[in-house]
């Protein structure tokens, strides 16, 4: 009687966690390649406000670089490019949305850090990004020109500690968005604008009276991002066999060049 009183509390708690297993397995199971085959569509995390990476159209169309990098994917795996879910997301939800299973990748201008690297795994590179610098001053024609010069930068941002490395003598201008570095660049307060060259890229599409300087201060990578798991393997290794095929060929180029990008 002594042993059945020891033993039945173990008895309990081992059917619960039985009974509790497998439901919290399946609810946190992400797609793997075998299951987006058999779904036959890939649901992929994109910007949708992010000129020329990705963003709409005049008739309310999701493209740009990213979005054909996307539908490029969907052909490989599915036969199809239009086999495929877009699921626009903002910059706090990208690696959220991947952790919590809504969505197979994620393409929407994440740079490899740390950090992140901890959360997701990561495919090779598509394009390497990095910082540069737009102005509409036509006597500024290469980074020495700015050296003692005026320039904007978003507040808390990598850019800063670049451009302080580059030109040390110039004075940095703080701004809490983008309108705010252009209505500074308007007013003659700044003489230039850094920050991420596809970020300015879409600037100068949208202002044409500004143009990006021919520099790029630093490197930073632009990744699909993946989820974390051996399960991940087979998908992993069919985005970086497509990525390597297409670096090769000249299509990413190709693409990049299309969408205006340096």
């Amino acid at each position: 009687m002594k042993i059945k009183k020891l033993l039945k509390p173990q008895i309990v708690s081992l059917l619960a966690f039985c009974l509790l297993t497998p439901v919290f397995a399946s609810s946190s199971k992400a797609a793997e390649l075998e299951e987006i085959m058999r779904r036959g569509q890939l649901i992929v995390a994109v910007k949708d406000n992010l000129r020329p990476l990705g963003f709409y159209d005049e008739r309310g169309n999701l493209q740009g670089l990213e979005i054909d990098i996307a539908r490029r994917l969907a052909k490989e795996i599915l036969g199809s490019a239009d086999a495929i879910v877009l699921k626009p997301v903002t910059n706090q939800e990208r690696l959220q949305v991947i952790l919590d299973n809504q969505v197979d990748i994620v393409i929407a201008r994440i740079a490899t850090t740390p950090s992140r690297d901890r959360l997701v795994d990561f495919s090779d590179y598509y394009y390497l990004d990095g910082t540069g610098i737009v102005t509409k001053n036509p006597t500024l024609q290469k980074l020495d020109d700015l050296a003692t010069g005026k320039i904007a930068v978003l507040k808390n941002s990598s850019t800063i500690a670049v451009v302080r490395s580059e030109l040390p003598n110039a004075r940095l201008i703080g701004v809490d968005s983008y309108q705010e570095a252009l209505t500074l660049l308007e007013a003659g307060q700044a003489d230039a604008f850094a920050a991420d060259n596809s970020v300015l890229t879409g600037w100068v599409q949208e202002y044409p009276q500004y143009r990006q300087l021919p520099v790029r201060l630093s490197g930073d990578a632009l990744c699909i991002a993946i989820p974390k798991g051996l399960q991940y393997s087979s998908l992993h290794q069919k985005i970086n066999t497509a990525i390597a095929r297409w670096q090769k060929s000249g299509w990413l180029r190709e693409r990049a060049t299309y969408w205006g990008l340096p």
